[in-house]
């Protein structure tokens, strides 16, 4: 289970900055891309964002380990 953790851990991150890259960007308020005032991306990013979050929460949480 600890290379779950670890797998979590690289992972969560990247998901959570991208969901939420692309949510700006996907609402124009982070211009400069093809994406840019594409709603669509704002769509695609928020359940990354959550996702990413989410997995940022479960890893880092407090308790004990199994």
């Amino acid at each position: 289970m600890k290379i779950l953790r670890i797998l979590a851990t690289i992972l969560s991150g990247p998901m959570l900055l991208i969901g939420i890259i692309w949510v700006l960007q996907g609402l124009n308020i982070l211009p400069g891309s093809f994406m840019s005032g594409q709603i669509i991306w704002a769509i695609y990013g928020a359940p990354l964002a959550l996702v990413g979050g989410a997995l940022v929460w479960w890893v880092n949480r407090g308790g004990q380990t199994r």
